[in-house]
């Protein structure tokens, strides 16, 4: 690899937590070098459209630049799109690419993202052009622990835990749906966080009667046991949920998606309905179950034709799961990772994935292994189980066993 002079930096794919830390830990590491570097803004298609950039339209990252936003701030000073670079019709996209880049010297890329920038990036490296990843999804699926997902952990926790005070006082069942797309990391940590009393993620296919049954047993007894005959039943949520119905529109993995609207640059449809479906079938068993009439009646609740069942209602942050704050977490490993990005272009190592700078030793893995899904380990769950957290299926008695940890590694889950 020739020498590196300047370096560009992409952010892509969602928003989260901690990039702006990523961007801060990149530049301060180049500077360090003596080298220049670059925000090349909006994602993978400022990347495409670099060629049209005037040669002075690209911001330096210089000490006073980088001093204008600040690491615990989620969201990305560089800017975000979702383009997959593959997927572009034009046959010249890789020479325009690297034309781009030669027309504004620029010498290798650090890109902050997912699964889906990852794999853009990979794709990049397998053309020649010098690229290290930072990884980021508030998902938290890639192999490695990624910038975001401890803010948006905290805030689904938050979030979770206050809705019990409006749900106590109308005596709901409140059911909150997050991001988290495959794999319920997202949903699983900010549930347990907030005391959810049950959690519904992509790994468990939900049975809705489980979930219903300790929905019955837990809001009946706080209310009844309440000298103001005041309770509530929390359930978290991650977006994805298998399909129950042949009517039900899923995606090859048999996800329930919203059809109605188009696929993103990566082919994914939106997911769509796993609270409002965990809502109609909690409904239906309620008005089909006697005993629920009656304790409605006991505890004096009941009001024909008006109030004949609980209420549940449905909450969907979407995006206020991933903006706001960063975490101080992720604000410390965005900056050791970007700078580890950085560190490892200087030892010419390219198409890695940088998980962590650990005694002053950067740690990464490549690409191509990093962007391989994560979803949440089972036995954890097992555990949680034991705890009292329904996950709506039948838990059974688990053995745990026991290890001693040699190595001090933090994987974070």
């Amino acid at each position: 690899m020739s020498e590196i002079k300047k370096i560009g930096l992409i952010t892509s794919g969602g928003d989260c937590g901690g990039l702006n830390a990523v961007i801060k830990g990149v530049s301060a590491m180049a500077n360090y070098y003596g080298l220049e570097n670059v925000v090349i803004p909006n994602g993978y298609a400022g990347l495409y459209n670099l060629i049209d950039f005037g040669t002075d339209d690209l911001i330096s990252l210089d000490y006073i630049r980088t001093g204008l936003f600040h690491s615990n701030i989620a969201g990305s000073e560089a800017g975000h799109s979702r383009v997959k670079i593959s997927k572009l019709k034009d046959e010249n996209k890789y020479n325009r690419i690297k034309q781009g880049l030669d027309k504004h010297s620029i010498d290798a890329l650090v890109v902050s993202g997912g699964d889906d920038t990852g794999s853009v990036a990979l794709d990049l490296v397998n053309k020649g052009i010098a690229v290290n990843h930072v990884p980021k999804t508030m998902d938290l699926d890639l192999q490695s622990y990624s910038v975001g997902g401890d803010s948006t952990i905290n805030a689904i926790s938050k979030m979770a835990a206050n809705l019990r005070t409006t749900a106590r006082s109308h005596n709901r069942i409140m059911i909150l749906e997050v991001f988290g797309r495959y794999a319920g990391h997202a949903a699983f940590r900010g549930g347990i966080a907030a005391d959810a009393d049950c959690i519904i993620i992509p790994e468990v296919a939900p049975d809705f009667d489980i979930i219903y049954e300790d929905m019955f047993a837990n809001y009946t007894e706080r209310i009844k046991k309440s000298d103001v005959k005041a309770g509530s039943y929390l359930i978290v949520v991650s977006e994805a949920l298998k399909g129950n119905k042949p009517e039900d529109d899923v995606d090859e993995r048999g996800f329930l998606i919203d059809k109605t609207r188009g696929v993103d640059a990566f082919g994914h449809y939106p997911l769509a309905g796993s609270g409002k479906t965990i809502e109609a079938e909690l409904k239906k068993r309620m008005k089909n179950d006697e005993k629920m009439k009656e304790f409605m009646e006991q505890v004096h609740m009941y009001v024909q034709g008006q109030y004949e069942i609980p209420e549940i209602r449905v909450i969907r942050p979407t995006h206020l799961v991933r903006c706001g704050d960063s975490s101080g977490y992720d604000a410390n490993f965005g900056k050791e990772c970007g700078a580890g990005a950085v560190i490892l272009l200087m030892q010419n190592v390219t198409g890695a994935t940088v998980t962590g700078v650990r005694n002053g030793v950067v740690e990464y893995m490549n690409i191509s292994e990093a962007i391989k899904q994560n979803t949440v380990n089972l036995n954890q769950v097992a555990l949680h189980e034991a705890l009292g957290i329904c996950f709506g299926r039948k838990s059974k008695k688990t053995v745990f066993g026991k290890k001693m940890k040699l190595d001090t590694v933090n994987r974070y889950l």
